[in-house]
C-alpha cells in the first residue's frame, strides 16, 4: 500500500461511480468521506482567498504538509490567482461523524498570560515544570506497527515501568525536573496545560514564551464534565469563565476538582509565540487541533460553525493536537492571545461541519 496520496499512505476505494470514497489513513481508523464541490461549501464565495493561500504557503513551511500536497506546495507560491488555484487543484471532501462519537464539535483554545518569578517565593510557589528527567517514553511501534501515534511514559522503579507520578502525586513528591520559573496560580497554571502553550510576565518585566513539550502518560479527564456530574455547575453553563468563578467561590475545594484529572503537562521554553504539533506558529482563526486518529496533521480543512452567534465559514489548517480533541468532526481553533480571546474561546461550544481538502488526481 503504498499510493502517494496524503500523508504517509492513504487508501481510496471507489465503487463504481460512488460519492462516497472510504479514505483509509495508514496505521489509523477509517475516515469515512463524502465527495462534494466547493459549490456545496457554506458561504465559499466570501472566503478571502488570498488569507487562505497565504496560511496554505506556510503550512507548508512543515515536512508533513509537503508529503500530503507535494508539489501543490510549491506551485501555490507561483500562482497570482488564489481562488482559481483553490478550486482547480483540490477536491473538498465531507467527513462524516461516527455514529459512536460524540464529535461534531468546534471548541476555542488561546496563547493566556501568566505571572511569574525565576525565584520560588511568595505568592510565586507553583512551579512550570521541564520534562522530568526520569520521565520514560516508549514508542510501541517499533513492536507494534499497528500502534502508530502512541506512547508508554512511566518511571523505572525497581528495574520495573510503573505509571509515573500523577497530578496529586506530582504535588506530593520532589519531581526530578528542571523548573522554568514559578507562577502565583495554580488554576492559571491548570488552564495554560489545557491550552498548551503560553507567556510568562516575569517580575524583572521580562516575557518569555512556554509550550507544550511533554505529558505524564495519564489521561486527560474534563473538570468541566467533573463539575457537571457534581451538579456543581449546569452543562448550559459550563466554560472557562463559569469554571474559574467557581473555583473563586470554593477554594476549599480547588485541589479536589483540579487532582480529578490526572494528566500534567510539562513545558519548554520557545522563541517564539503559541506554536502546535505541526511546529510551526499558529494563527488566529486559521489553525485548529484535531483529532490525528481520523484528520492527518498539516492538512488543510474547511469548516463550518457560529462564533459569537456568527456563522464562520473558512478554510483552516490542522496544525495542532489536543488531549481533549476526540472524534473525526472535531476541531479545536486558536484564537489568539490575551484577555479577549480568552473570553470567546472560553464560551466556544458550536456545532461544527467539516471538510478536508485533497488534491486532485487521476485514478
Amino acid at each position: 500500500m503504498k499510493l502517494n496520496l496524503l500523508l504517509l499512505t492513504i487508501l481510496i476505494l471507489f465503487s463504481g461511480c460512488s460519492k462516497e470514497p472510504q479514505i483509509m489513513f495508514e496505521y489509523m481508523p477509517e475516515t469515512k468521506l463524502q465527495e462534494s464541490n466547493f459549490n456545496e461549501l457554506p458561504s465559499w464565495s466570501d472566503e478571502d482567498y488570498t488569507a487562505a493561500l497565504e496560511s496554505f504557503i506556510n503550512n507548508c513551511k512543515s515536512s508533513k504538509t509537503k508529503r500530503i500536497y507535494k508539489e501543490l506546495c510549491e506551485n501555490a507560491i507561483q500562482t497570482s490567482t488564489p481562488k482559481i488555484f483553490l478550486t482547480s487543484e483540490f477536491i473538498p471532501y465531507k467527513i462524516s461523524k461516527h455514529s459512536n462519537k460524540k464529535d461534531a464539535l468546534l471548541t476555542g483554545y488561546y496563547e493566556p498570560q501568566l505571572k511569574g518569578s525565576l525565584v520560588k517565593k511568595e505568592p510565586y510557589i507553583y512551579p512550570i515544570y521541564n520534562t522530568p528527567k526520569d520521565l520514560v517514553v516508549v514508542d510501541l511501534q517499533k513492536q507494534y506497527p499497528e500502534l502508530k501515534n502512541l506512547r508508554l511514559r512511566g518511571r523505572v522503579e525497581q528495574n520495573r515501568l510503573v505509571p509515573y507520578f500523577d497530578r496529586e502525586e506530582s504535588s506530593k513528591n520532589q519531581l526530578d525536573a528542571d523548573v522554568i520559573c514559578y507562577t502565583n496560580s495554580k488554576i492559571d497554571l491548570f488552564f495554560l496545560e489545557v491550552q498548551g502553550s503560553g507567556r510568562v510576565n516575569l517580575e524583572n518585566g521580562e516575557n518569555i514564551f512556554i509550550g507544550y513539550d511533554n505529558q505524564n502518560g495519564h489521561k486527560y479527564k474534563s473538570i468541566g464534565k467533573y463539575l457537571i456530574n457534581q451538579g456543581e455547575i449546569s452543562k448550559e453553563d459550563i466554560s472557562l469563565q463559569s469554571i474559574k468563578e467557581w473555583f473563586y467561590n470554593n477554594p476549599s475545594r480547588v485541589d479536589e476538582v483540579l487532582n480529578h484529572n490526572k494528566s500534567m503537562v510539562f513545558f519548554k521554553k520557545r522563541e517564539k509565540a503559541a506554536t502546535g504539533s505541526l511546529g510551526l506558529e499558529l494563527t488566529p482563526e486559521r489553525s485548529v487541533a484535531v483529532d490525528l486518529n481520523y484528520i492527518p496533521l498539516g492538512s488543510m480543512l474547511y469548516l463550518s460553525a457560529n462564533i459569537q452567534n456568527k456563522s464562520v465559514n473558512r478554510l483552516v489548517m490542522a496544525q495542532d493536537t489536543g488531549g481533549a480533541i476526540k472524534g473525526s468532526v472535531r476541531a479545536d481553533m486558536f484564537l489568539g492571545y490575551g484577555k479577549k480571546a480568552g473570553e470567546i474561546a472560553g464560551e466556544l461550544k458550536s456545532a461544527l461541519q467539516l471538510w478536508i481538502l485533497l488534491p486532485k488526481r487521476k485514478l
